[in-house]
């Protein structure tokens, strides 16, 4: 493996969500920095050593057609599967290696563009295909999601056909209706993506609270009597029930002479008694829905990114802070709150606070850099590494090292 070789690539993901909402791969797009000086071949070794078999699938995927071409060649089949959009199969270089693709057990995935369906001809060279839908089938999905859901005595008239078909990737879908039908009642295999804006939208006159199978975990850890960082770790594993914990730590009605800034200062000084006492509070009031699992999900692995950015070596107490500051980046999405307030009533460091607020500090950068790399296109996150002068390899490595353990 020739060192440096993530020095020559930005990275950019995607995330696929199955029917359960959990984590079905992981869209990897790539874009090499300069193509006479970038080799695919130590790419592909670096990937093979980050990404073990315990990993979610792959697919990678890129605009850049020498790179293209150079993974229809050399992209071992069981690493990874290789995304090739419609424009790329009307260059005749790339056309022409798929049968020897093919044959060599590579598993190609076609990407169209909104109505766009590829030809019959082609067919055959896909094991997957991702489609977009356009307006009009956008529509057309909605409409037959609502007839299927209707009672028995209510479906007398024409069924509505579907645009949406089973076992095939679905990106762009905009809705919490659509979400469902595709996942829920057309058997798609994953969705790229996850319309969360439209999730929360449900939620815009009423409260949001904690997801049930979260507190009961985390209720789980403190009673089998676990480590203190493994009960750290579940309670940083949902972004609402760590705001929560961290505003209850330092209510008024608790008394304590002092602020509490972390999880885990929070946890040493309430202790894990009066904790499981305020979990057991918290069941109460929590959800069951699960198209919020990816929302959380996706906070969680911003801040799992940004701990990962730190080198090794660097301080634990750091390495939490940029956790804190990743996980609570988005918390005005769940607390029908502004940012700005919703971080005022809790005593966070300035540093985190100031970088959440787009107010600089040296948490900033981290934070642009893993929002940067949440995208379709890879552009975006050189630019930013470019900005703040951030060390690309290492960089990658975090991101590598993240998706690996989603």
């Amino acid at each position: 493996m020739a060192a440096g070789v993530l020095h020559d690539v930005s990275f950019a993901y995607q995330l696929f969500w199955n029917a359960k909402r959990q984590v079905a791969g992981v869209r990897l797009h790539i874009r090499p920095h300069s193509a006479s000086a970038f080799e695919a071949e130590h790419l592909l070794s670096t990937l093979s050593a980050a990404w073990p078999s315990t990993a979610p699938p792959l697919l990678l995927a890129s605009s850049d057609a020498p790179l293209l071409s150079a993974l229809l060649k050399h992209l071992p089949a069981h690493l990874a599967q290789l995304e090739l959009s419609q424009a790329m199969l009307e260059r005749p270089d790339i056309a022409e290696q798929l049968a020897s693709a093919q044959r060599r057990g590579l598993q190609l995935v076609w990407r169209g563009e909104p109505g766009e369906r590829l030809q019959p001809i082609q067919t055959a060279y896909f094991a997957r295909q991702i489609h977009y839908l356009s307006p009009e089938e956008a529509l057309t999905g909605l409409r037959a999601g609502l007839q299927q859901r209707k009672t028995t005595a209510q479906t007398e008239t024409r069924p509505i056909f579907s645009p949406v078909l089973a076992n095939q990737f679905y990106a762009g879908v905009a809705s919490r209706a659509l979400l469902e039908h595709c996942l829920d009642q057309q058997n798609v295999s994953a969705l790229l993506g996850w319309p969360a804006e439209d999730v929360l939208h449900g939620y815009r006159l009423g409260n949001l609270y904690p997801a049930h199978d979260n507190i009961n975990r985390l209720l789980r850890a403190i009673e089998a009597d676990t480590s203190m960082d493994d009960i750290e770790r579940c309670l940083g594993l949902d972004p609402l029930l760590s705001f929560l914990y961290l505003r209850f730590a330092n209510s008024a009605s608790l008394g304590l002479q002092h602020d509490i800034a972390s999880l885990r200062q929070g946890l040493m000084v309430l202790g894990l008694g009066r904790t499981r006492s305020w979990l057991i509070e918290q069941r109460l009031h929590n959800t069951h829905d699960l198209n919020l699992r990816p929302i959380h999900s996706s906070m969680v692995l911003r801040a799992q990114l940004m701990a990962q950015m730190l080198h090794t070596g660097e301080e634990l107490a750091l390495k939490r802070e940029l956790y804190l500051c990743g996980l609570l980046s988005q918390i005005d999405l769940l607390v029908s709150d502004s940012l700005a307030h919703a971080l005022k009533s809790i005593p966070l460091p300035e540093r985190i606070k100031n970088a959440i607020l787009g107010l600089g500090g040296p948490y900033q950068a981290f934070l642009e850099m893993a929002c940067a790399m949440e995208s379709e296109q890879a552009s975006l996150a050189h630019t930013v590494c470019d900005r703040y002068e951030l060390d690309q390899e290492a960089i990658n490595q975090a991101l590598l090292n993240t998706l690996a353990k989603q």
